[in-house]
């Protein structure tokens, strides 16, 4: 029998194990924090909106599981260091760190026009916060000689994106971190990976809502799996490589991106006068 048979077949690939998700209220994170409860977590949905970690720790709670909202920043230091509180006077452990939180917030133009300002916001929503979540969390798993990181990157750190070349500079930074700290720390027990997403539903990026019906037709012509990518399907690596079925793998991002980084990349496009790039191109 399989692995992955072995596993479904044994039952829930993370029963007794404390998890924390960030940016849980939405998307991929709720979509983990969601699998990770059916899979016999203890989820901390931790979020900036306390009304959407309530409703997903709720629907947790409906489908027998058990999930703890609690609202933070995971920009701020301080609102950091009482997650970390809360959750080891509470379960006095944590065994799964998914970083999840992360914006490109908006389309800035050419990188000689921005405001330096923007690189500051970038930074902190898309790689300083992940320094500080996982330095919270970090001790407790070497202490307790185990745990799994699964940090939440994005295919353009692994091409190069000319819409957002500093975006682009974070999330690449997000996948070295991801790769040294998993060889510092492998000695302790803690496994550090990531996924690199693209062309994925999500909260900040809804392509459902953004493309018009004649550009959605044109799913099987951008991605060799021919559809847009679900929060679910994220979920799904976050999954195994938070559970030991991923027991002898560290230091690598994934790219779960339905096939667009082996197909090609950015295209530049005379198609919208607002937009000088795509990742979606009509015709070969």
């Amino acid at each position: 029998m399989l692995a992955m048979e072995q596993a479904t077949h044994a039952g829930r690939l993370l029963a007794g194990r404390v998890a924390v998700v960030t940016g849980g209220g939405g998307g991929i994170g709720a979509a983990t924090a969601k699998l990770f409860a059916l899979h016999g977590a203890r989820v901390v949905v931790a979020d900036i909106d306390r009304g959407l970690a309530q409703r997903v720790a709720d629907d947790i709670a409906a489908s027998g599981g058990a999930g703890l909202p609690v609202p933070v920043d995971v920009r701020e230091a301080d609102q950091v260091a009482d997650l970390a509180r809360v959750v080891l006077d509470r379960f006095g452990r944590v065994d799964v760190l998914v970083n999840n939180v992360g914006h490109w917030l908006r389309h800035p133009g050419n990188f000689v026009d921005t405001d330096p300002q923007l690189w500051n916001e970038l930074y902190h929503i898309n790689l300083h916060h992940v320094f500080l979540v996982t330095h919270a969390f970090l001790p407790a798993m070497v202490g307790q000689r185990g745990g799994a990181i699964v940090n939440v990157s994005s295919v353009e750190g692994l091409r190069g994106y000319p819409e957002d070349p500093v975006y682009a500079a974070f999330k690449a930074a997000v996948i070295h971190f991801t790769r040294s700290l998993a060889v510092q720390v492998g000695r302790d027990g803690v496994r550090v990976n990531g996924i690199g997403p693209d062309v994925t539903e999500s909260l900040q990026v809804p392509y459902s809502k953004w493309l018009s019906a004649e550009e959605q037709e044109q799913w099987p012509q951008w991605v060799p799996l021919g559809r847009m990518g679900l929060p679910e399907d994220q979920a799904s690596v976050i999954l195994f490589l938070a559970s030991d079925l991923s027991a002898f793998v560290t230091g690598h991002t994934i790219p779960t991106d339905g096939g667009t980084g082996a197909a090609g990349g950015w295209f530049r496009s005379t198609r919208r006068a607002d937009r000088e790039w795509t990742n979606r191109p009509i015709a070969p």
